[in-house]
């Protein structure tokens, strides 16, 4: 039996999450009887343009560069949190509580951190809110890489950033399930709103493979509702490439406006 390449990796954090997306997954194999072939080693890149992909979730941003066109789009998430509904997420800027600056503008200058250059959430929903605001391409004093959501949030805490932009389904997650990781900060303002993240599979998939794809996981997250209900998911809706035009248009508004590149 051919082994298949199925993994959640976009929300591991904090511990209830990743076991809920576990079990998620694995009730889905289990459906279709597939085998699943270890991930380890494979960066994000390699899994979602291996061969071997059954199903994973990437990025909405990009699922509109780097993978356009070399994979097929199953489904969006229908998330029912604070900040996220009707298959639509948000991004949260976040600054400390302490920090006397209560306007967006008026952090003009500042610090400020990304989890990385191709991420929507934290990187395109910013750039598209700051645009207007910029002065000679730069809005920031600098800007630092974290290299993940849950690492912007501990510059924030330890003073080592004074602004960021964290993917509303992340932080309704550790306020709920890891408190401390978001104690004394503040929402500065949100984003504008874009789709979730898509779930994915192999370009080469048919109609039919996609669509069994998406009901076996709603019949499963239906039959897992404890797990339903510690993600905040309730649906998987269907989706496609066109669904996320939305998030090359916040690109281009920002590009127009001479603020192309975050800095």
């Amino acid at each position: 039996m051919a082994q298949h390449l199925a993994e959640l990796l976009m929300y591991v954090a904090p511990e209830p999450i990743r076991q809920a997306n576990e079990r998620w997954l694995t009730r889905i194999l289990e459906q279709l009887g597939a085998t699943r072939r270890d991930a380890e080693g494979l960066s994000l890149m390699d899994l979602w343009l291996s061969e071997d992909l059954l199903l994973t979730q990437t990025c909405g941003y990009p699922l509109m560069t780097a993978l356009r066109g070399k994979v097929r789009v199953v489904g969006r998430p229908r998330y029912e949190l604070p900040d996220s509904t009707g298959g639509h997420h948000c991004s949260l800027l976040l600054s400390r509580a302490d920090d006397p600056r209560q306007t967006l503008l008026a952090f003009r200058g500042s610090r400020g951190v990304i989890n990385g250059e191709d991420s929507n959430s934290g990187m395109n929903l910013l750039r598209q809110r700051l645009a207007p605001l910029h002065l000679d391409g730069r809005f920031f004093a600098g800007v630092g890489i974290s290299g993940s959501h849950r690492e912007s949030l501990r510059w924030l805490r330890e003073n080592k950033a004074d602004l960021a932009a964290i993917d509303s389904v992340t932080y309704a997650y550790l306020a709920r399930h890891a408190a401390e990781e978001v104690a004394g900060l503040r929402v500065v303002v949100r984003s504008a709103f874009s789709p979730t993240l898509p779930f994915i599979t192999v370009a080469t998939a048919s109609d039919e493979q996609v669509e069994l794809l998406r009901r076996v996981m709603n019949e499963t997250l239906r039959a897992l509702p404890d797990v339903a209900e510690v993600l905040g998911l309730h649906e998987v809706l269907s989706a496609g490439e066109g669904d996320y035009q939305i998030i090359l248009e916040y690109q281009q508004e920002a590009e127009a406006l001479g603020f192309g590149r975050l800095r």
